[in-house]
């Protein structure tokens, strides 16, 4: 029977394009926007991404914002008590940085469609120009490369962005 061979003592790296963050925030704490965005800026500067900081700043504020203003569990408020967390996941794969901001109302977000402006915006009225809703995810589909949305399994939802990374994701 050969001898049993100890594993090598040296860090072994599995998958070298992947990296992963993630934090879980409570939603009605006063800094829970302000942690998201530093994690967002922490983690382009960490990995050294090819992509805009102040970018995936603001779209992870936006995305976390919306959970934090309109995600109750469900629809209901939590009961006894409880806290309503908001998750926040970073995903550099390859060629693409992931954000996924998951809440517990399985509510879809409503993602901005529609026709531009018209030309005459004489036409137009102040909420047509300005509306309440949507400017958030409107910004987001503006300044990332792709948004879509999930139901999760254990309930509510997740909001996902992807970025593409300039140059395949080596550091700069």
């Amino acid at each position: 029977m050969p001898a049993a061979r100890l594993a090598p003592l040296e860090p072994v790296t599995l998958a070298s394009d992947e990296r992963f963050r993630s934090i879980t925030l409570v939603a009605d704490s006063t800094d829970t926007a302000r942690v998201a965005r530093r994690a967002g800026r922490e983690m382009v500067r960490d990995w050294a991404l090819p992509v805009c900081a102040e970018d995936v700043e603001l779209c992870v504020s936006e995305l976390v914002g919306n959970a934090v203003h309109h995600a109750t569990p469900n629809g209901r408020m939590t009961a006894f008590g409880g806290e309503r967390l908001v998750a926040v996941v970073f995903l550099a794969w390859s060629r693409w940085l992931f954000v996924e901001v998951a809440d517990q109302d399985s509510t879809p977000p409503i993602l901005p469609v529609g026709d531009l402006l018209v030309p005459d915006l004489s036409r137009l009225e102040t909420d047509d120009v300005l509306p309440d809703g949507g400017r958030g995810l409107f910004l987001v589909q503006t300044l990332a490369s792709a948004v879509w949305w999930a139901p999760r399994d254990e309930g509510g939802k997740s909001v996902f962005c992807r970025f593409d990374l300039e140059d395949g994701g080596t550091p700069a």
